[in-house]
């Protein structure tokens, strides 16, 4: 089984102001001004709904270059349950994360509305975030040094 290791590199430095790296690529993430942040990026909670719309796409595109199928666009829409006790530190019986995910995918082609059912299902089947969400990957976080 080929393996590709994919890293980044996340630093906060003060407040909630968060630089992401990754190859040639930098992001932001922060918090609204509500919660003490500057509202410069969108929050990691939104950049987990981003990897999973975006990974969507992604392996959606892969499909139509590998059949050659004329596909215009894919839009889709992505939305996630979220109590948010454990995460400010409040007593919950319910896990800290999200409890399930919506992606509602909107392909533009000529294609039947039974093509774009299998196509979303294929694509559900092939993509590394979907995977990973539905099936929990084990975790691993310690110190550094």
């Amino acid at each position: 089984m080929p393996v590709k290791l994919v890293s980044a590199t996340i630093t906060q430095e003060a407040g909630f102001r968060t630089e992401c790296h990754a190859g040639n690529h930098m992001v932001l993430i922060d918090q609204p001004a509500s919660a003490g942040g500057t509202d410069t990026g969108a929050t990691p909670l939104e950049f987990q709904l981003f990897a999973l719309g975006g990974c969507i796409t992604a392996i959606g595109r892969i499909i139509a270059n590998q059949r050659r199928l004329d596909i215009r666009g894919i839009k889709v829409e992505v939305e996630g349950d979220l109590n948010t006790d454990g995460l400010l530190g409040k007593e919950t019986p319910d896990r800290v994360g999200f409890t399930g995910f919506r992606a509602r995918v909107e392909i533009d082609a000529d294609m039947s509305v039974e093509e774009k059912a299998a196509l979303v299902h294929e694509i559900d089947t092939r993509c590394p975030i979907s995977d990973d969400l539905a099936n929990g990957s084990g975790m691993d976080i310690t110190l550094a040094g």
